[in-house]
């Protein structure tokens, strides 16, 4: 299928964006995509200072993360997430992805810098997610314990959102195998078996050991580490997005038939996890190259026509 680069008045002629590819700069593709339009947004910008992925010189002035300044890479986040809080619906979420950089032998904290800044500009930050990623790559540094993880934190538009919490719960830990309360498993079922006079005072499903009333039969509420290792992709170099992070983030943010939106849409994990759990997606990416391989991900899925503007 063939492609191009974005002429900023495709988007306006167009009568449905959904399960499209738009290539081009996410700030002045944001600008011109309708209000209250987004029900979710599952991103992952490319970090400050890391990975450079427009190889074309036209396009390596407009790539986000490439700035010599830390406040500039802020700021172009800000303006970006200022208009696509435009784009989102009012019960819509942002769950952003972010890894940090050191600079001169220091962490530079650019995760919470990022949240400050969309608070700033209006987003309600909802809660503070720990990826942990059991396969983080080797390092060779010395002086500090090896970065294992990144943050994901979840944002909202409004204080009242959509968020799916049975989608995404984990199974109950308590008076399992894995639990790691003293006693643990000897209480399960007896009656009187917690009798401690704090929290569970007066829970009459824990002190006549009715366990199963006591806990959610879909499971406890997700916890705010989630262990997941590094993503795959055979024609990236690099690790991508895993899919079971978009899954949590695409489950919880959005139910069936929604459109939900990637402005770093890179090798397409968002769309691809958008598809196998029916939603819809619009993708921006500024690099031609990574759209066409998104699109090759979602054809392996046997998505329905999609296109790339």
């Amino acid at each position: 299928m063939s492609f191009s680069v974005l002429n900023p008045h495709n988007i306006e002629c167009q009568t449905n964006l959904t399960d499209t590819i738009i290539i081009g700069d996410s700030v002045e593709i944001a600008k011109r995509l309708p209000s209250n339009y987004i029900q979710c947004i599952v991103t992952s910008p490319p970090y400050f200072g890391h990975r450079h992925y427009a190889q074309a010189d036209y396009l390596q002035s407009q790539e986000i993360g490439r700035e010599q300044d830390l406040l500039n890479y802020i700021d172009k986040l800000k303006l970006l997430f200022s208009e696509l809080n435009r784009v989102l619906k009012d019960n819509g979420t942002l769950w952003l992805n972010l890894g940090d950089t050191y600079r001169n032998g220091q962490l530079l904290g650019i995760p919470w810098r990022v949240a400050f800044a969309l608070q700033d500009c209006g987003w309600i930050l909802r809660s503070e997610i720990i990826w942990h990623k059991p396969n983080a790559m080797p390092s060779s540094v010395k002086n500090r314990p090896t970065t294992d993880h990144e943050t994901v934190f979840l944002f909202s538009k409004t204080s009242q959102y959509y968020y799916d919490a049975d989608a995404i719960r984990e199974p109950h830990v308590t008076f399992s195998a894995e639990s790691k309360m003293k006693g643990g498993r000897n209480h399960l079922g007896k009656r009187n078996g917690t009798p401690e006079q704090g929290k569970n005072k007066g829970n009459n499903n824990l002190h006549d050991g009715r366990w199963d009333q006591a806990f959610h039969p879909l499971g406890r509420n997700k916890r705010t580490v989630w262990s997941i290792p590094l993503g795959k992709f055979r024609k990236a170099h690099f690790a991508v997005f895993p899919s079971k992070l978009v899954e949590n983030c695409i489950l919880a943010g959005s139910a069936e038939n929604d459109l939900v939106l990637d402005p770093f849409m890179g090798s397409g994990s968002t769309a691809v996890v958008a598809k196998q759990f029916r939603r819809h997606f619009i993708g921006l990416e500024l690099v031609p190259e990574y759209a066409q391989m998104a699109l090759e991900r979602l054809a392996d899925i046997n998505s329905q026509q999609l296109s790339l503007i």
